[in-house]
């Protein structure tokens, strides 16, 4: 099938012309400018005065490049110069910003276009959680890792085939997360961890900063792993109840007379019964990182490839009768699916950056690639009919695919004017994802009752699907491509005191729909909408000190707009892009030891219905979130560890069908959601090497229903651990790691969004062993 030509076109042709034109630049007549290093400005730590014992370092930049010399790298005679090991502050290819005393979480974390800025001098809500965070609570996937963020609860069941979030009480799939800054190219499904160097959480619309359709309450971002200075062979077996075990390798080395090429490879395999009744899992993962560092120029390549065979897959309740008391979740370990159910998966993505420096403080560059998902599978969709758990089950196959394909260009640059700083970021990104899915599907549906606490199991052998159709062959369902351009400029006022960013991105969003066929024989196109609109944003940050900052900003989101439906007066009209705009205002207060965030917000989604006495279709309704978080991470005190904080939210419907609902609840979201992690060293006199880990994870009661007649209970959930560190027999660090998630063994819904109920996970058990060689 041909694809239209955009920026993903362009990177190798352009990468290629990077390399030789940094050739001719080694090869031309010496001069000052070719012979000193290109200044550098990294986010670094500070070091502050501390009491005796513990002096600590932390990152906290404050001041502009420009208001301070920058630090020349001299080389020796008998040696090339050195490459630096993090890049400039107008790149992003290489390691990103140090973590933050404790280890957690990062510095700085990349917000789109506008590259790595520091948390405290950022005008938006964004965290960055760490490798090490996620080595340390034995993380699978980005689901485990949000545990952390109140302001984000899980919206899938934890033994399913996917993941997916509510982000400030909207909804975010997994489809929608980001691999290294570009979207469509991570796992649509599940991003598993083996490869990832940091999880970034960017809370709120981002229309500005990355473009693309919806997001309207957040967006994820996978920052992959690169090679360190410092040769890495690091082993780790896991198990996890019942019978899971886990093998992963991590490899990392750097070659050449200074270091400049990279290598850094992932491989896991896992396989067994996991503590759903009847369910177990194999998943294998590859995640193979190459990079390449020199003076002006840097490059990455990201191989990433999975499998995931899950039998008898968890229960998602995906509807509850009207006018019923929803019944009480079950115990995580009772499994309502029958043996045969499955949900098989493979997955293969391809990705690469460059960057070169024009000059010193002016960075372009390039990035692109691709992807390719493959589902097939036999599952049940769940209505709950009585308060007593009585449930009708709908078996289906629906074998699909998902291909997506984008590609980016832009240039970074700070300059002054005058006594006015400026740091501008121009960008072009053209992103496509391409759904696979319909025509004939053999065998489609069968229903039978069931019980949630005591579930009907059909026989093994019920069903046989080896004659069905299969992802492969899957025709041309649906196309979407957003193109965009984007600009902005952070102005630095007062001696980097005030820090105004102001900018927009015009996003023009294309999106097809065939008449699917029999086949893989693309269809006949059925439905085309094509719309363009430029989106502003302005973001502000006031340095009160240089620990404490005020921050606000007014940003948007986009998405493709409604068709109207059949049955409706204004049938098949098609409406403009729908906006959704956030404003917000914050503080950040930087001890040093220990950062503390507070944020004011309110988000508005518009909704589409039919209204009930027009039966005119439109855009009128609205939903309307504002909330307070708070949020605490660092080292407060030596050997103590915080990471977490609390949401209020009040999420109204606020424009209803008929007027109807005016005033009540969105369903799915709750007024108050908490999540506190925390680690202690225990004293060497007492066990050396020793830390307890324990998290509270606290989700209040939510409406089930618009009318706000159908709850949902609170739930709260208690994990513990501990962790022993020390010198393995190869004289390097190992470490041993136990968990017990859900201690009390509590059954609660994990999420009840969207109209679906998700079992949250029995009390699970996870051991593991760590060595480096």
């Amino acid at each position: 099938m041909k694809k239209s030509v955009g920026p993903a076109a362009l990177f190798v042709s352009s990468l290629s012309a990077l390399s030789l034109s940094e050739s001719a630049l080694a090869q031309a007549p010496s001069s000052p400018a070719a012979t000193t290093l290109a200044p550098v400005e990294i986010i670094a730590p500070q070091v502050r005065p501390r009491p005796p014992g513990r002096v600590r370092a932390s990152q906290n930049p404050r001041r502009g490049a420009a208001t301070r010399p920058r630090p020349r790298e001299v080389a020796t005679p008998t040696s090339a110069p050195p490459v630096p090991a993090v890049p400039p502050q107008t790149a992003t290819v290489g390691q990103p910003p140090v973590p933050y005393v404790g280890g957690q979480v990062g510095t700085g974390a990349r917000l789109g276009f506008l590259g790595n800025t520091s948390v405290f001098t950022a005008p938006f809500s964004v965290t960055g959680y760490t490798s090490k965070l996620m080595e340390d609570q034995q993380a699978r996937s980005v689901a485990d890792v949000v545990l952390n963020d109140p302001s984000v609860r899980n919206d899938a069941p934890p033994f399913s085939e996917r993941d997916s979030f509510f982000i400030r009480g909207f909804s975010v799939t997994n489809l929608d997360t980001a691999y290294d800054g570009l979207f469509y190219l991570a796992n649509p499904r599940r991003a598993f961890l083996e490869g990832i160097e940091r999880v970034e959480i960017l809370k709120g619309p981002s229309a500005l900063l990355s473009g693309g359709t919806g997001r309207v309450g957040g967006t994820i971002n996978l920052i992959p792993k690169r090679a360190t200075d410092e040769p890495l062979t690091r082993l780790t077996t896991s198990y996890t109840s019942n019978s899971q075990i886990w093998n992963h390798l991590d490899l990392g080395r750097r070659f050449g007379d200074n270091k400049e090429w990279g290598v850094r490879f992932n491989g896991s395999y896992r396989n067994g019964d996991t503590p759903l009744d009847l369910n177990s899992a194999e998943v294998g993962v590859a995640a193979l990182g190459l990079d390449y560092r020199s003076e002006r120029f840097r490059a990455s390549l990201d191989l990433n490839g999975s499998i995931q065979n899950i039998t008898a897959p968890t229960s998602l309740f995906n509807s509850a009768a009207a006018n019923i008391v929803v019944p009480p979740a079950p115990n995580g370990r009772i499994n309502t699916s029958s043996r045969d159910e499955f949900i098989d998966s493979r997955y293969k993505m391809i990705a690469g950056r460059a960057e070169y420096d024009l000059l010193p403080d002016t960075t372009m560059y390039l990035a692109g690639g691709g992807s390719q998902y493959n589902e097939d599978f036999l599952t049940s969709s769940y209505r709950i009919t009585n308060s007593n758990g009585t449930a009708t089950n709908t078996l289906a196959v629906q074998p699909q695919k998902l291909e997506g394909y984008t590609g980016e260009i832009g240039v970074r640059s700070k300059f002054r004017t005058g006594v006015v700083g400026h740091q501008l970021n121009v960008s072009a990104v053209e992103a496509n994802n391409e759904l696979y899915r319909g025509g004939t599907l053999g065998f489609t549906s069968f229903s039978y009752v069931t019980n949630i606490y005591d579930p009907v199991r059909l026989p093994q052998g019920r069903f046989q699907t080896s004659g069905f159709a299969t992802s492969d062959d899957r025709p041309l369902l649906s196309r979407l491509t957003a193109r965009s351009a984007a600009i902005s400029d952070t102005l630095s006022l007062l001696d980097d005191r005030l820090l105004v960013t102001l900018g927009g991105r015009w996003q023009d969003i294309l999106l097809r729909g065939f008449v699917t066929a029999s086949g893989p024989t693309l269809g006949t196109e059925s439905s085309r909408y094509q719309e363009a609109r430029f989106s502003p944003a302005v973001g502000a940050v006031i340095r009160a000190t240089d620990q404490l900052s005020f921050y606000g900003n007014y940003i948007e989101s986009l998405e493709s707009g409604p068709t109207a439906p059949a049955l409706a007066n204004n049938r098949n009209t098609v409406f403009p892009p729908v906006v959704s705009k956030q404003q917000e205002v914050g503080a950040k207060y930087d001890l040093g030891i220990v950062g503390l965030t507070a944020s004011l917000f309110q988000i508005e989604q518009p909704n589409a219905f039919t209204d009930p006495t027009t039966n005119i279709f439109s855009v009128s309704g609205l939903q309307r979130n504002r909330g307070i978080e708070l949020s605490v991470f660092g080292e407060p005190v030596k050997g103590v560890r915080l990471l977490g904080g609390v949401t209020l939210m009040d999420a109204k419907l606020v424009s209803t069908i008929g007027g109807r609902y005016d005033g009540n609840d969105a369903p799915g979201v709750p007024v108050t959601a908490l999540n506190l992690y925390g680690e202690y060293d225990l004293p060497h006199w007492l066990a050396q090497g020793v830390t307890v880990t324990g998290r509270a994870i606290y989700t209040g009661d939510v409406f089930y229903d618009q009318a706000n007649t159908q709850t949902v209970s609170d739930w709260t959930r208690f994990d513990i651990g501990a962790r022993y560190a020390f010198t393995g027999p190869s004289g390097k660090p190992a470490v041993l790691r136990a968990t017990i998630e859900n201690v009390a063994d509590t059954a609660y819904y994990l999420s009840a969004a969207r109209g679906y109920l998700a079992v949250g996970a029995p009390r699970t058990y996870m051991v593991s062993a760590t060595f480096n060689f």
